[in-house]
C-alpha cells in the first residue's frame, strides 16, 4: 500500500538515500532547514506545527537530522554540550511529540541515532549521551502510543559517503553506505516493529 511520508532532513547525504528507496514505493514529502517549498526549524515548535499543517495527516514521519558536539571531555562546556541536547535530542523529540497527533492510525515515527550509543569514541562524549536519550525515548514511547502508532529509531554506523572526513574519529570502525542504511527506515515504516532499535553497523 502506497503511504504518505514526512522525511525532516532530506538534504544531507542519509537523507537523500532515504528518500530514494522510500520513493519506490510510496510518496515521499521532504522538509529541511534549506527546503525551498517546506522549511522546518525543529528548533521551534511552531515551525514544525506549521510544517505539520501545511502538510496534513501523514503515514509516517522520519527524522534524519540533529547536530552534536564533538571535543575534548576536559574542555567540554555545558553549553556545548546543550547543543546536542537541543538540536539532535530536542529536535527529534520534538517532531515526534507534535507529530504524533498528524499520523493517520497505524503511522510510525522513526528517528535516528547511531553506533556511539554502544561504541563511544574520544571526543564524543555529547553524541553518546543524545544518542542514548533519543533511544531511551523511543523505548518508553512505543509503549504509550494510542491508534496502532508505531516508534523506531535507526541506528547506522559512519557513513561512507562521510568517511573521509571522520575517519579519524573512528579508528578500526567500519563504514557502511548510506544506501544500505536506507533500508531500516523501510523496515520501520513498511513493517510490523515497534520502540526497536535497528542498528547498521
Amino acid at each position: 500500500m502506497k503511504k504518505r511520508i514526512l522525511l525532516v532532513g532530506a538534504s544531507g547525504t542519509l537523507g537523500k538515500a532515504v528518500a530514494t528507496q522510500l520513493r519506490q514505493q510510496h510518496e515521499v514529502i521532504t522538509a529541511s532547514r534549506s527546503d525551498a517549498q517546506h522549511p522546518v526549524d525543529l528548533g521551534s515548535d511552531n515551525s514544525v506545527n506549521a510544517l505539520l499543517r501545511a502538510i496534513g495527516p501523514v503515514d509516517a514521519i522520519i527524522a534524519t537530522t540533529g547536530n552534536v558536539h564533538f571535543g575534548p571531555l576536559t574542555r567540554m562546556s555545558t553549553t556545548q554540550f546543550q547543543q546536542g541536547l537541543q538540536d539532535k535530542l530536542l529536535g527529534q523529540v520534538r517532531l515526534a511529540l507534535l507529530g504524533q497527533h498528524h499520523l493517520n492510525d497505524g503511522g510510525s515515527i522513526t528517528l535516528t541515532t547511531g553506533i556511539l550509543t554502544e561504541q563511544p569514541i574520544a571526543q564524543g562524549a555529547n553524541a553518546t549521551a543524545v544518542n542514548a536519550g533519543i533511544e531511551g525515548f523511543v523505548r518508553a514511547a512505543a509503549l504509550e502510543l494510542p491508534r496502532g502508532l508505531r516508534i523506531n529509531v535507526v541506528s547506522p554506523s559512519v557513513l561512507q559517503e562521510a568517511w573521509d572526513a571522520y575517519a579519524d574519529f573512528f579508528p578500526g570502525f567500519e563504514a557502511v553506505s548510506a544506501a544500505r542504511a536506507a533500508l531500516a527506515y523501510q523496515r520501520s515504516v513498511d513493517g510490523i516493529a515497534n520502540g526497536q532499535v535497528f542498528k547498521v553497523w
